[in-house]
């Protein structure tokens, strides 16, 4: 029961932390936030995760001081061409998931500083917009996997 009610108290004081953090007016969650890794040569990665909220807000910007540039990106097919664009935002719909993945809208990491290793934390800064144009930033770290790393859900399908 002791470790119980421990496990209990420092769950709800990360949470609580986490909504201190975010903003009164929008409860954000990040959820499974990773970087894929690169090689030595390469200049530039995805960071993929999960976002939900409470009220609509904006993905409007994210910053890392692991790359020189860091843009919102989406990834769609344009006839028989994968095509890849920075976008200025991607709504976050309450009680939906917004998912940035491969193949879909994503987080470049653009002149990366220095290569990133699998077991590496790279930090991202989130910058969200709600619906009054105040902004609100929410740290996260993000786990560097392997480069031939697949989302977590992927890696459990057979």
């Amino acid at each position: 029961m002791m470790l119980s009610r421990s496990i209990l108290n420092a769950a709800t004081s990360v949470a609580l932390t986490l909504a201190s953090a975010t903003a009164a007016y929008a409860d954000v969650t990040v959820m499974e936030p990773w970087v894929r890794g690169t090689v030595a040569s390469q200049k530039s990665t995805g960071a993929f995760m999960q976002l939900t909220t409470t009220e609509a807000v904006r993905l409007v910007e994210v910053k890392s001081g692991a790359a020189k540039i860091v843009e919102v990106h989406e990834m769609r097919m344009e006839g028989d061409r994968m095509m890849m664009k920075a976008v200025p935002g991607i709504d976050v719909v309450p009680g939906q998931t917004l998912e940035l993945k491969p193949g879909g809208y994503h987080v470049m990491l653009i002149d990366v500083v220095k290569p990133l290793n699998a077991g590496d934390k790279v930090p991202l800064t989130l910058v969200l917009e709600g619906k009054d144009k105040k902004r609100i930033q929410v740290e996260i770290s993000a786990e560097v996997r392997a480069l031939n790393a697949m989302p977590a859900a992927q890696q459990h399908q057979h």
